[in-house]
């Protein structure tokens, strides 16, 4: 248990090393912060915190440095979030007010977030699709399997190969006369809706079982199609401060792929508070030496997705956190006005 003192201690150090690079002895401590006790007072907690695990002595006769488990005690401890200022909410809002849809706003967002954090920042966001489906074709390749071909507006093509046992060409071709008639010209959404009706009719069983078959194929093809994206932008900040222990690229790699973004925003950007994973807390290992703080934003009272940065662990945390969540309140805002 760390008592308030401890913890007093525990916030200097995490505001000087955030502020400095630099490991923090004793004496920078009692120099540059009013602690209210002695030196050796300060040392004994010092060394009280390193034995509980919040800080660490990186080599021999340095100073101390937070570990992701103080830095976790830290922000857990935080009693608010600093508030932004006047004109840091102003700026915030003229440059998001300028926005002319939702494109625009995401691309506005994600470079208001890196430039006033000097992180990594991610928004994502809801794929606003028109496409529609084309045509349906079902393929015979042996007496019990079928290849399923979806072709939409945009000319994109998906296959599926499914078990059809015993199906003759005349079957096929009532199957494939029910599946274009249920989706043919319609979204993804309103085929999905379609199909679930047609698997719903009456019809003799053997073509019952065919059409529930064909139209569980279709959904898994239907529902194959991207619902969200990833922006991301301030890629450089990663590497301008020179925080990594080893090298930056995993993490670099990492922000490529969008599956792990789109995971990550999807875990910490539920509710309506923020979240912040601390280096280990990241499951996915390239990504354990940097910090995410996220939030959601959404329109009136259904939430869109999530919004937030990524940055080394030595990052500030009050600040950061204070922008992510002014910057999800302005978007959501912009949403429920729009």
């Amino acid at each position: 248990m760390v008592d308030e003192r401890k913890m007093r201690v525990l916030r200097a150090i995490v505001t000087d090393y955030v502020s400095t690079r630099e490991p923090v002895g004793s004496k920078a401590l009692v120099d540059r912060h009013n602690l209210g006790v002695s030196p050796a007072t300060v040392r004994n907690d010092m060394a009280s915190l390193e034995d509980e695990g919040y800080i660490a002595q990186p080599h021999t006769s340095a100073g101390r440095i937070p570990t992701d488990k103080g830095y976790r005690l830290f922000v857990d401890k935080l009693a608010n979030i600093k508030p932004l200022s006047i004109a840091e909410r102003r700026a915030i809002q003229v440059f998001l007010s300028g926005a002319v849809d939702i494109d625009d706003i995401v691309s506005r967002t994600v470079r208001l977030l890196a430039q006033i954090t000097q992180q990594v920042a991610i928004v994502q966001y809801p794929i606003q699709s028109n496409t529609t489906i084309r045509h349906v074709e079902l393929v015979s390749l042996t007496t019990d399997r079928v290849l399923l071909i979806v072709i939409n507006s945009l000319g994109r093509v998906e296959q599926r190969a499914i078990e059809l046992p015993g199906h003759d060409e005349t079957d096929l071709a009532a199957l494939k006369h029910s599946l274009n008639e249920a989706v043919v010209g319609r979204t993804p959404a309103d085929a999905a809706a379609e199909l679930g009706l047609l698997a719903d009719r009456p019809a003799p069983p053997e073509m019952q079982l065919r059409i529930r078959i064909g139209v569980t194929a279709l959904l898994e093809v239907l529902s194959s199609e991207p619902t969200m994206r990833v922006a991301v932008a301030g890629v450089p900040n990663l590497t301008r401060f020179g925080d990594f222990t080893t090298t930056v690229q995993p993490v670099l790699e990492a922000l490529e792929e969008q599956v792990v973004l789109l995971r990550l925003l999807g875990e910490a950007s539920t509710g309506d508070t923020l979240t912040v994973k601390i280096g280990q807390e990241n499951e996915y290992e390239p990504l354990q030496s940097t910090s995410l703080v996220a939030a959601a934003y959404g329109n009136h009272d259904d939430v869109w997705a999530g919004l937030g940065i990524m940055g080394p662990t030595r990052m500030d945390y009050p600040s950061t956190m204070a922008s992510v969540r002014a910057v999800a309140r302005y978007v959501g805002r912009f949403l429920t006005e729009g």
